[in-house]
C-alpha cells in the first residue's frame, strides 16, 4: 500500500515537473535558482524511489516514509514555483 501511495506521489510530481520545465525557460532569475534547487533535490531522490520499487518486499516503511516526505517537499516547490509563473 504505501508503495503505491509513494508510486502515485511521484507520478504527480512528474507530472508537475515536465509542466515546469516548459515554463521555467520564460522564468525570472529567482524562479530558475528555485528550479535549479529542486531538479537536485529530485536527482537525489529518484534513484532512491527507483531502488525501493524494486525493493518493495524488503524496504521497511521508515524508508517509504521518508521518501514519501522527500517527495511532498519537492511538490510544495514546484507548486511555489507554479505560483510565482502564473
Amino acid at each position: 500500500m504505501a508503495t503505491k501511495k509513494l508510486n502515485e506521489v511521484f507520478d504527480e510530481l512528474k507530472q508537475q515537473r515536465d509542466s515546469l520545465r516548459l515554463q521555467i525557460h520564460l522564468a525570472s532569475a529567482e524562479a530558475k535558482d528555485k528550479w535549479e534547487e529542486l531538479e537536485t533535490r529530485w536527482d537525489e531522490i529518484k534513484p532512491k524511489l527507483d531502488q525501493a520499487s524494486r525493493d518493495a518486499g524488503k524496504t521497511g516503511s521508515e524508508i517509504l516514509d521518508a521518501l514519501e516526505l522527500a517527495g511532498e517537499a519537492i511538490k510544495q516547490g514546484y507548486q511555489r514555483i507554479k505560483r510565482d509563473l502564473d
